[in-house]
Parts: structure tokens; sequence; C-alpha cells
């Protein structure tokens, strides 16, 4: 398969799902989305910007400062966000982020990519049936409000929530996070519209790049 010269440059933007954090062999998904990018002949540039126990409003915060410098001359510019889990976490009594200011965090981030393409994956279910349920709901709150700002949503949720390598995997771990099995299984749910999304229609017509002045809603 001939191999694409195209400047496709994909910011990875999230929490510790994103990070692939617990996995053994350092690829998480990201990595995994990035060797089967090259392997069907189109390499990817990729900055994996997970960070862990990020909520959706700190994801939101950094996004500009941190996409903008990355993405400022790419020919194809992406911005992958997801997050979730973290917010449905409850400390101290109290949800870290309520389910509106979480759906309010995805507004700020479709303001703040300008008209630089964008996706969100929703949340996947950890070893929890309490925090489950927050995570379902918050997830199919985050798919409607996608539709609605007209950005692509991918859900992890479904595809893992009755997943027996996926459930084992976060249980043997940390209840939270697999090892390489798992993310292959998240890797795996998203993969095939992923990469369709990420790939240049045509390898034709260059993206816009990032508004100068995003607006980050509170």
């Amino acid at each position: 398969m001939p191999t694409s010269s195209c400047d496709v440059r994909v910011c990875f933007v999230g929490d510790s799902f994103v990070a692939g954090l617990g996995d053994s062999t350092g690829l998480g998904w990201v990595g995994r989305i990035a060797n089967e990018s090259h392997r069907r002949g189109l390499p990817l540039t990729t900055y994996n910007l997970g960070v862990r126990r990020d909520t959706s409003l700190l994801i939101c915060e950094r996004l500009p400062r941190e996409v903008t410098p990355r993405l400022a001359d790419a020919e194809f510019p992406r911005i992958v966000v997801s997050y979730g889990v973290n917010d449905t976490a409850v400390e101290d009594g109290h949800r870290r982020v309520s389910r509106v200011d979480s759906v309010a965090a995805l507004r700020s981030v479709s303001v703040a990519s300008g008209l630089t393409e964008l996706i969100f994956i929703g949340p996947p279910a950890v070893d929890d049936d309490d925090q489950n349920e927050r995570i379902s709901d918050l997830s199919n709150a985050l798919q409607n409000e996608s539709i609605e700002l007209g950005i692509s949503y991918l859900d992890w949720f479904d595809g893992t929530v009755a997943n027996t390598v996926w459930r084992r995997q976060v249980r043997e771990g940390d209840g939270y996070h697999p090892d390489a099995a798992g993310y292959e299984q998240l890797a795996a749910i998203i993969q095939t519209p992923l990469l369709e999304w990420i790939k240049p229609e045509e390898f034709g017509q260059s993206r816009t790049l990032l508004a100068s002045s995003p607006v980050i809603v509170p």
C-alpha cells in the first residue's frame, strides 16, 4: 500500500485513558490508532495530551494553549477529545464535576477548537456499577450535545460495559484502567470510524486552523 506524504497532525486531548495509564506496552489506544493508520498508508503526527485525573473543566481550560502551537502550520489538523470518568467520580461525598458543567465544557471545547476538525469520544465503563450509571447518563448527555453542536461523536460506554475482556482487565488493574488487552479493546471499538474521520477527503483541501482568540465558556 502506498504511503501518503500528507501532513496530518492529530492532538489527542483528555484524561488518563488518553494517556494510556496502565498499559505495560506503553501504546495505549492512541498508539494503536496511530500504528493502524500507518499500516493503512496514512502516517500521522500524533500528540498525546492526556493528563491523569483531569476533568472536563481542566481539559477545556488547557486545550487552546496546548493544541495551538502543535497544529499552527499543519496541512490537515485534527483534534480528538475524550473525558468523563473523572467527572463522575465522587470525592468527599460530591461528584467532581456536575453533569451540567461536563456538558458545558464540551461547548467550551467546541468554541476553543475554532474551525479545526473536532471529534469527541465518550467515557468508557469502569469496575463500579454505581459510577457506571453516572457514566452512562453523562455519555448520553454528551452525545446529545455533540449532535446539537454538529460535532462527530464516538461511544465507548456501550462497547465496554459488557465487554468481558475490558471488565476483567479493569478489575485486575486499579478498577479504572486496563493493561494492553483492554486498550486493544478500546482501539478496536473506534478504530474504523475514527480513522475514516481523520483521513483527509481525497487528500485535497487543507483544513482551517484554530481560531486565533478562542473563547472559553465558564
